[in-house]
């Protein structure tokens, strides 16, 4: 049971976005003081949906490694549901919210940066998180859709 490239690439796509998670939390920022926290933010909400959704993907790449030939009946219908699970959490969750959140982080901030992002921020935030965080969660799903849509058709 070799891991198919595919397969390693969700898992390392699910570790990036843990790893800037936990660097966007460990981030001391004013606005994390205030009501709402992290949660106010759609570029911060996105990044979880994106981590919840590559876990599941994670999480399905396993155990279909795992009951693969095993004739299971009970095992196959959990599998199904699972990617029944992730096909619908992209279609409903992760494509909209995260191509919405790049499209219109970019659009404003090509229009008017302090609006969206002030300079403030960047004594807090690096460059490479600030630019990471909306450019890394459209890529993958790219990949994904015209991966699943061709497969499918």
């Amino acid at each position: 049971m070799a891991l198919v490239p595919c397969q390693v690439l969700r898992v390392a796509i699910l570790l990036s976005y843990c790893s800037i998670l936990c660097n966007y939390k460990a981030i001391e920022m004013p606005s994390h003081q205030t009501y709402g926290g992290s949660w106010k933010f759609l570029t911060f909400i996105d990044l979880v949906i994106q981590a919840v959704f590559f876990g599941i993907c994670v999480l399905t790449d396993l155990s279909s490694l795992l009951t693969r030939g095993s004739g299971n009946q009970e095992q196959e219908r959990q599998l199904r549901k699972l990617i029944s699970l992730r096909d619908w959490m992209l279609a409903v969750l992760a494509f909209p919210v995260g191509v919405f959140v790049v499209a219109v982080f970019w659009i404003i901030y090509a229009y008017d940066r302090e609006m969206i992002y002030p300079k403030l921020l960047d004594n807090f935030i690096p460059g490479w998180l600030n630019h990471g965080m909306p450019a890394l969660i459209h890529r993958p799903h790219s990949e994904f859709v015209v991966r699943r849509t061709s497969v499918k058709n």
